[in-house]
């Protein structure tokens, strides 16, 4: 059903873009596509394969060149620290940041970050922006169970929390590893602050002799459950949902006692009166069914935060449950609960 609603939602999305006489997917060998009226300087922590497809289409359809330059979290805020100034009449060397909103939390609180709001983001909920309209949020990517159909069709107990996974008989559970990934690191921190500290090591301590490995990078727990290695993983849905439409037999549960999510968004950064207003087309453009269209036909499956969109409306984890931010922990706090989980449960 869920694979269906997926293929229906593209189906609707590629009828749209015929229409509009758009080409899909991007195509690799770039046409020719003119000056451009403007230009906007991106820093991104997007993967590159991802910021060549928004930059490309966005181009093509607005006549707009975005240019992404792709760093880290931290190389970000310590950019755009530099790049700020105090005299008004020097205009910053970026325009706009698109990135994990850890980071654009940070930024907003250093008042790094032009507040900007629309009709568009506007509808976005509260938990998914700043109060002072600083950022948006874009999309998220939740953590879920990722089952296999065949284990499925051997239990009628269906883990459905994570004291359930964790309290489940014999069944085999891959995960990644804490250590290796921002966003299976972030589903721990978010069970404590969520569950307690004691909670979250009981669960995890459960979960343990059930690993069959903890992998090194997101996708691999999703293959082992597509590829019967393994009942059930613990999964980004985004990696998810690529392997559900490549044809393996999975399905997804949504933990009924909340998960954790990456949150991606953007924040104005420009202090140039006229790029403000390109930038701002732009991360409206974002929030859109069209930038959705085009990620989704290239292999990039988000949950999209505007709740005005077919893509939004058509996921059927919209109304899941997140963690929310009640407990914010210190890069001591999660070093020293990253190294607790190291020594008392993943080494015993």
């Amino acid at each position: 059903m869920r694979r269906c609603k997926i293929l229906i939602l593209t189906a609707f999305l590629l009828c749209l873009a015929a229409l509009a006489g758009m080409t899909l997917p991007v195509d690799a060998d770039k046409k020719t596509l003119g000056a451009p009226a403007a230009e906007l300087t991106a820093y991104t922590t997007l993967p590159a394969e991802m910021a060549a497809i928004l930059s490309e289409v966005y181009e093509r359809e607005n006549k707009v060149r975005v240019n992404f330059v792709p760093m880290n979290s931290q190389e970000i805020l310590q950019e755009i620290k530099n790049d700020a100034v105090s005299d008004p009449t020097v205009v910053r060397t970026v325009d706009i940041v698109i990135a994990d909103s850890k980071i654009l939390r940070e930024a907003a609180q250093l008042n790094l970050l032009t507040p900007y709001t629309s009709e568009t983001n506007d509808a976005v909920k509260d938990i998914f922006k700043d109060e002072y309209d600083r950022w948006t949020g874009i999309w998220y990517d939740p953590i879920i169970f990722c089952a296999n159909k065949d284990y499925l069709r051997t239990t009628v107990n269906l883990p459905d929390t994570w004291e359930k996974l964790s309290k489940a008989g014999k069944i085999r559970v891959g995960i990644t590893d804490f250590l290796a990934a921002e966003a299976s690191a972030n589903l721990m921190f978010k069970m404590i602050g969520n569950f307690g500290d004691a909670k979250t090591y009981e669960i995890l301590s459960g979960l343990h002799p059930k690993v069959v490995q903890y992998a090194k990078f997101l996708s691999n727990p999703v293959r082992q459950a597509g590829m019967g290695e393994v009942d059930i993983s613990v999964a980004v849905e985004s990696e998810t949902l690529r392997y559900l439409q490549n044809g393996y037999p999975l399905k997804i549960i949504y933990p009924a006692d909340g998960t954790s999510y990456l949150l991606t968004g953007f924040g104005i950064t420009t202090t140039d009166a006229a790029k403000n207003l390109v930038a701002a087309k732009f991360a409206d453009w974002l929030l859109s069914d069209e930038a959705q269209l085009y990620l989704q036909t290239n292999g990039f499956y988000f949950i999209p935060t505007n709740p005005q969109t077919l893509a939004y409306k058509s996921f059927a984890g919209k109304n899941l449950v997140l963690f929310d931010e009640r407990q914010k922990l210190s890069e001591e706090q999660q070093r020293a609960y990253l190294d607790f989980w190291v020594k008392e449960i993943r080494l015993k």
